[in-house]
């Protein structure tokens, strides 16, 4: 990656975030109607694909037009499906009880500690851990090994994410699962299937940058935040405190990987 695209990396970075920016506005104005912030997670998956058309549009005559195009569908693909999958879960719904309970502790106004402590955050989370694909599109060189291993490993990922999601919501469309936890498909290979989905996809895209090493280098850290978020933060940790007095929960964990996939242990 030579000096003129990392400069021109670097001018396009004030236009992603400023991308990721106004989805997060758009969503808090439609909470201000609604009264319910949970449209902040079908916003998550749309500012990342902003910010990569954002990207794609910013780098044009910088860095290989394969590669630019390549990471730019990904995260659509990505982010558009869970932005519609959550769109669907969530329709008919009231309010999270994740916000429920972030803003029942909020210090001050409500309105401005919720715009500051799940819109912003959440749009600045947004522009870090889509630097991978902002800096893809920078590199000049077409994609190589190592960035074709980033797709197969992207897309099985998003197989995991989209079929676990699947499988989850047919289970819970039988009134006859109605209290129980769901151990069959995915989900009895791995608690979390989606999360690892998560996590495959985002270390997928990072490798598509990795065929040239410093921009790789310097946006490691945002599969890392990803997977710390994933794993310790709000995913695989909040949910299991969330699930830990369910019925037959702590059996399921005992038997079923809590991340990683393999086999289950036999009851």
């Amino acid at each position: 990656m030579n000096g003129h695209a990392w400069a021109a990396f670097a001018q396009g970075l004030g236009p992603a975030a400023a991308a990721a920016l106004a989805v997060m506005l758009l969503a808090f104005a439609v909470a201000l109607r609604t009264g319910v912030h949970r449209g902040v997670d079908v916003a998550w998956g749309i500012a990342f694909t902003a910010v990569a058309v954002v990207g794609y549009a910013m780098s044009a005559g910088e860095g290989d037009d394969g590669r630019r195009l390549l990471v730019t569908v990904l995260t659509a693909v990505w982010g558009l499906r869970l932005a519609a999958h959550i769109a669907r879960r969530g329709r008919g719904h009231g309010e999270d009880p994740r916000y429920e309970a972030l803003l029942a502790k909020a210090p001050g106004h409500r309105t401005l500690y919720a715009l500051r402590m799940v819109y912003l955050l959440q749009g600045a989370l947004v522009w870090l851990i889509s630097l991978p694909v902002q800096a893809a599109q920078y590199v000049p060189g077409p994609v190589g090994v190592i960035g074709w291993a980033g797709c197969a490993l992207w897309l099985t990922g998003f197989l995991f994410e989209a079929v676990g999601d699947g499988q989850l919501a047919r289970f819970k469309a039988d009134p006859a699962n109605r209290g129980r936890v769901m151990d069959r498909g995915l989900w009895g290979w791995t608690r979390h299937p989606n999360y690892f989905g998560d996590f495959c996809v985002w270390w997928g895209v990072f490798l598509v940058v990795c065929d040239e090493p410093a921009p790789a280098a310097a946006v490691v850290v945002s599969p890392l935040v990803m997977s710390y978020l994933l794993i310790s933060g709000s995913g695989k940790a909040l949910l299991e405190r969330h699930m830990a007095d369910r019925p037959g929960f702590a059996e399921y964990a005992v038997r079923t990987s809590g991340f990683l996939p393999r086999p289950p242990k036999r009851r």
